[in-house]
């Protein structure tokens, strides 16, 4: 059988793209392996290779409109995938950043698949140097403490009481915030016993004004049947 030039230069291309798209997936994924995360090396690759895939198919079977629709499902289709690494761990979630690498991760098997080599090489430093460049600045970013004037957090007033007077405690701590227009979105009953019990007033997340949230726990501190209050500040997730 003797051998189509045209069908070998179509195989000797697909196997380039398919090549660059594991290299650049693999470049991708060693970053994410060697910090230990959910989705490393492997998949990252698999990520980058199958969208190639997909992308070239389509290319193959309609040319470039036939490229936009596959890559279209591709784009709505990773976020599943996406999905599985991202963990939540009471307030905290993680994996988020594991998910957007492999969403970037198939859009440059994705480029590859469509002939765009340069676009993948290009996306694939891009999305290296936001995992690797940016730590630094994200790291001096999250040891800076919080402004409470400026940053829209999750504020919790806090008030330790007697148990007999716990009906109106709710009812002081709710009617203190709220004269100082602070939507509260929940009470939580934090610890009871004998001799005590220990009450939250979760705000809605907003920007609140320390100044106020002194006057109002010492306010609360004049109630009777209110032994201590104070509040606190955490960032939103």
């Amino acid at each position: 059988m003797q051998l189509d030039l045209s069908d070998a230069a179509v195989a000797a291309t697909t196997f380039i793209r398919f090549a660059l798209a594991f290299i650049l997936g693999a470049l991708i994924g060693f970053e994410r392996q060697y910090r230990q995360r959910t989705a490393g090396l492997r998949t990252n690759v698999l990520v980058a290779v199958g969208a190639a895939a997909f992308a070239e198919i389509g290319m193959r079977l309609l040319g470039p409109e036939g490229a936009t629709r596959i890559v279209a499902y591709v784009v709505s289709g990773i976020g599943f995938l996406g999905a599985g690494v991202i963990m939540k761990e009471g307030t905290n979630v993680r994996g988020l950043n594991t998910a957007a690498t492999l969403w970037c991760s198939a859009a440059v098997g994705a480029c590859s698949g469509c002939g765009l080599p340069l676009e993948a090489v290009m996306l694939t430093f891009f999305v290296l140097a936001g995992n690797t460049l940016l730590r630094p600045l994200v790291n001096y970013v999250n040891r800076l403490p919080i402004d409470e004037r400026v940053t829209e957090a999750l504020y919790r007033v806090h008030v330790v009481a007697d148990p007999d007077g716990l009906s109106d405690v709710r009812d002081a701590l709710a009617s203190e915030l709220e004269a100082l227009d602070y939507p509260i979105r929940d009470i939580e009953l934090l610890s009871e016993s004998e001799e005590q019990v220990e009450l939250a007033a979760v705000l809605v997340p907003t920007t609140a004004n320390p100044g106020e949230l002194d006057r109002a726990v010492l306010n609360l501190e004049k109630t009777p049947g209110i032994k201590s209050a104070t509040w606190t500040v955490s960032t939103t997730t």
